[in-house]
């Protein structure tokens, strides 16, 4: 038997793996995932957004705010990106997945380690007789161990890539939480400009009424008007007063939101200025939808996670097949120190073990069910998320493109409403108005101008709106196509 050729061992062996694997293979059929990763470019949307200017270079840059033309944000975003705690929770959300990714890279290789030992023990004679029993039997040890579990199947290697794929989706949700901050900045900074507007028009009708309610208290004394007309102005001139005061509490709720944003405290909004903010026409870039996969972070990420997932697929198929672990000790064992380093001290144990999954009540075949299922949740979830995509850019272009219709109709009857004020006031001059024909005709004026300041928030958000729907400037990294393209053939 010791004569043995060491070829007559690896032959049945090698028999053994062979049927295991033939096994596993068997025992994977039909489990596959019912859903594979599509072009973006299937989603139309050229009809719905085909009156609208197309560029080359519409994607927006990389401080997308700037185009805004108000330093004051410029320096609020700056603030932001360095010091908002949900920024700081993001990146170390990033560290921890790298990490954990790096973690399961140790996993691919071997591990050697030493030790030293002191140990004693003591038999009872009860157990074992003189001179084995009742004696204090003292040993040194000291070992070099290694041990390895060769990646034969390529599961461990996987497993490495899904981790990295996670900690990549992880770094692109940390830019969309980016993109998010800057977006909640910028609309509101928005309403802050808005607010600043809606004080104005309060403001002056707050004046307008106080006029009214000097001459009605004349016309009244002169027998003109009742009291009744005096107290229908009061009601309006508290009312107007009411207007200016939310307006005001708007401007210190949005100063407050704006320091927060900012990771500063309170005081941080209270030396905001009025905002100088403007809005140019949109465009939007030629090469919709499918650019937007590598524009928008939330569609990065999802990409991502489609990656990672079919890269657990892989790993959960390895485990079907067998396994190969290679281990071994090697060192000095010896009853007195002195003894540690001579020739027969040596002390050896190791060789190879192979694992045969054969009966684990259907826990792996549950195990690529569970996989595939991850798989088809992430190409669900990466549909859905460049649908919303889609969605946001059009909602974005339409309503700005409707907007600035109204706004050019509020326009032009705010120009003729002013026009018919003048001609009241020239009457007036002349003799053929009264001062309240005057205060009367400012009404509407005011009135539309409000109508005005809010449709031109609206534009403003819309403009917002579409930057961050392009995905905020910087372009993120994305999986190669062919390597989710060859994950998704293996899987099937």
């Amino acid at each position: 038997m010791a004569n043995r050729h060491p070829n007559s061992l690896y032959r049945p062996l090698s028999a053994l793996a062979l049927a295991t694997v033939l096994a596993g293979c068997a025992s994977m059929h039909n489990l596959k995932p019912e859903s594979s990763l599509q072009d973006a470019d299937r989603f139309q949307a050229s009809t719905s957004l085909g009156r609208t200017p197309v560029s080359d270079v519409a994607w927006p840059k990389a401080q997308w705010w700037s185009a805004y033309g108000d330093p004051q944000l410029d320096a609020l975003m700056q603030e932001a990106l360095a010091g908002s705690p949900s920024i700081a929770i993001a990146d170390a959300r990033t560290r921890k997945a790298y990490a954990q990714a790096g973690f399961a890279e140790a996993g691919i290789y071997p591990t050697l380690g030493a030790g030293a030992q002191v140990a004693a023990v003591q038999i009872p004679e009860t157990l074992a007789p003189a001179p084995i029993g009742g004696k204090m039997i003292h040993s040194e040890v000291l070992t070099l161990s290694f041990a390895w579990a060769p990646d034969l199947w390529g599961g461990k290697h996987a497993k490495w890539q899904s981790a990295v794929g996670a900690a990549r989706a992880q770094e692109a949700d940390a830019q969309a939480a980016r993109l998010t901050l800057e977006g909640n900045i910028a609309r509101t900074y928005a309403a802050l400009a808005q607010a600043w507007d809606a004080r104005d028009v309060a403001e002056r009708d707050v004046k307008r009424n106080a006029d009214l309610h000097a001459l009605a208290t004349q016309r009244v004394k002169a027998g003109i008007d009742n009291q009744i007309a005096l107290t229908q102005i009061t009601s309006a001139e508290d009312n107007a007063r009411a207007q200016m005061q939310a307006a005001d509490q708007q401007i210190s709720a949005l100063r407050n939101a704006l320091a927060m944003f900012a990771g500063k405290g309170p005081d941080r909004g209270l030396s905001l200025t009025r905002p100088q903010l403007k809005a140019d026409g949109i465009a939007i870039p030629s090469l919709l939808p499918s650019e937007l996969v590598s524009r928008r972070p939330d569609v990065a990420a999802a990409r991502w996670h489609v990656e990672a997932a079919s890269k657990g697929i892989k790993a959960a198929k390895s485990d079907f097949y067998p396994s190969l672990n290679l281990s071994a000790i090697v060192g000095l064992a010896a009853g007195k120190l002195g003894d540690l380093f001579k020739s027969d001290a040596g002390l050896v144990f190791g060789g190879p073990a192979i694992s045969l999954p054969i009966l684990d009540g259907g826990r792996l075949r549950s195990q690529l069910r569970g996989a595939n299922a991850d798989f088809d949740l992430a190409v669900a979830g990466y549909d859905q998320t460049v649908l919303n995509a889609i969605r946001e850019t059009t909602d974005a272009v339409q309503s700005a493109r409707e907007l600035d219709t109204q706004i050019s109709a509020a326009t032009s009857a705010r120009d003729q409403q002013a026009r018919s004020a003048m001609l009241v006031t020239q009457r007036q001059k002349a003799g053929l108005a009264n001062q309240l024909d005057v205060l009367t005709a400012q009404k509407p004026i005011l009135q539309l101008d409000q109508q005005l300041s809010t449709l031109r928030a609206r534009r403003m958000q819309s403009a917002i709106d579409l930057d961050i729907a392009l995905g905020g400037g910087v372009p993120v990294q994305l999986p190669s196509q062919s390597s989710i393209s060859e994950s998704g053939k293996k899987s099937q």
